[in-house]
């Protein structure tokens, strides 16, 4: 079998063989060149214009690093190179059918990448290079393997609480942002990584070694510390407001078609805004005229129930977003809601092999002498998601009034 070695600034050589070579060849694979893995978090962290096919690239090497080490260690199991194979594909293609600008515009109403990824998986370019190198049935088993349904024993490596996307692209982000909260004890991780029989069904599934629970700790709060500081930060989501903004303007009047979104790059999707609907919001955006904060609240100290629509009716915000701009004198566009989609933070649910041998599911309900987490997950994630308006210029608003207004839509 022929191997290429590509460099990389995050875990230096990845070796990759002749089936992956061809796969990253596909035009599918290649526009991830053009997709950013941050989004629009370049403007306020300048080194984060890393892209999708790195971290691709990156989940792959670690899957094939992990496949290795869970054929050597002593309670080793049998996994085929076919399997290995898929898996490693799998890892590959994960990202495939993101929008440009990365997650944005899943807070829109698009469909969710994954589901955007089942044609470009099973039809085309690469279902013919997986069904010719792996078998009839290798498309569909990647794309169950990325979607989270596969009944394989390895399913967790590509989804699942310690799957090796989160490891990856954590470790990726921080070092491109340049910040230190991406630390995480990977070879402690991988090395610990065990396929048991699963106590809840009696199936085969990924699990962890106790001895690695600390390890994963601090997996899970060094992801906790990127949404803090990088993925929520004020400015990166002002960004992101005026560009679903801005897109859901464009879908809304013709100018593109919510279907294709996912063809484009990110240049290619700002080049068709601005040749064809080019706007005062888009002009801001590329020239870093972000908007500014006029209220903010953080989850803890409001009603869920009253505000959770924000983050997940898009047409109610679009429609409180130009009743709110009208009532305080500004123009269509000029004001923006901002409420993160809520997301599992301290996610957990992963079978741990006891040092007595005893196979026990740890879940968010965590065990006597560890961390509760479930108590820790809500307390940081309310302290991480806030609800923010932005103004296009600098604006005092009155807080009590708009929120008063907001919990009456809900």
């Amino acid at each position: 079998m022929r191997f290429e070695i590509l460099r990389d600034p995050i875990w230096n050589n990845i070796r990759v063989d002749e089936l992956t070579l061809d796969l990253v060849d596909t035009e599918v694979f290649q526009r991830l060149r053009y997709v950013r893995q941050l989004g629009w978090t370049y403007l306020v962290y300048p080194g984060a214009t890393h892209s999708r096919f790195e971290h691709a690239l990156g989940t792959h090497h670690l899957s094939r690093r992990t496949l290795a080490l869970l054929c050597e260690s002593s309670d080793s199991v049998s996994i085929s190179e076919e399997e290995q194979a898929i898996v490693r594909s799998a890892a590959l293609l994960h990202d495939v059918g993101h929008y440009p600008f990365s997650h944005a515009l899943e807070e829109i109403g698009a469909l969710h990448h994954e589901d955007v990824a089942r044609p470009l998986i099973t039809e085309g370019s690469v279902a013919s290079l997986l069904s010719a190198r792996l078998g009839q049935e290798a498309p569909e088993k990647v794309f169950e393997l990325i979607r989270g349904r596969s009944r394989s024993a390895l399913q967790g490596l590509i989804s699942g609480s310690l799957d090796l996307d989160k490891i990856e692209y954590l470790k990726r982000d921080a070092f491109m942002c340049g910040v230190p909260y991406g630390e995480i004890d990977v070879d402690r991780l991988t090395n610990s990584l065990v396929v048991v029989d699963d106590p809840a069904n009696g199936e085969s599934a990924l699990g962890v070694q106790e001895k690695a629970l600390s390890a994963l700790e601090s997996l899970l709060f060094a992801k906790y510390q990127m949404y803090r500081n990088v993925y929520w930060h004020h400015a990166v989501r002002s960004a992101t407001a005026m560009y679903k903004r801005l897109v859901e303007d464009a879908v809304r009047s013709g100018v593109v078609d919510v279907q294709l979104l996912a063809r484009y790059t990110d240049e290619g999707l700002m080049h068709r805004l601005e040749s064809e609907a080019p706007t005062p919001l888009l002009a801001a955006l590329k020239e870093r005229r972000l908007y500014k904060r006029a209220a903010e609240w953080p989850a803890a100290e409001l009603d869920v129930e009253r505000v959770e629509w924000i983050a997940s009716d898009r047409k109610r915000v679009a429609a409180a977003e130009n009743e709110l701009a009208d009532e305080f004198g500004l123009g269509a566009g000029e004001l923006l809601l901002d409420y993160p989609v809520k997301t599992q933070m301290l996610g957990l649910d992963i079978p741990v092999l006891r040092r007595s041998g005893k196979v026990e599911r740890l879940t968010g309900e965590g065990w006597i002498g560890t961390i509760n987490l479930p108590s820790l997950s809500e307390e940081l994630y309310r302290s991480a998601r806030w609800l923010r308006v932005f103004t296009a210029k600098r604006t005092t608003l009155d807080p009590r009034r708009i929120l008063d207004a907001l919990e009456r839509s809900a």
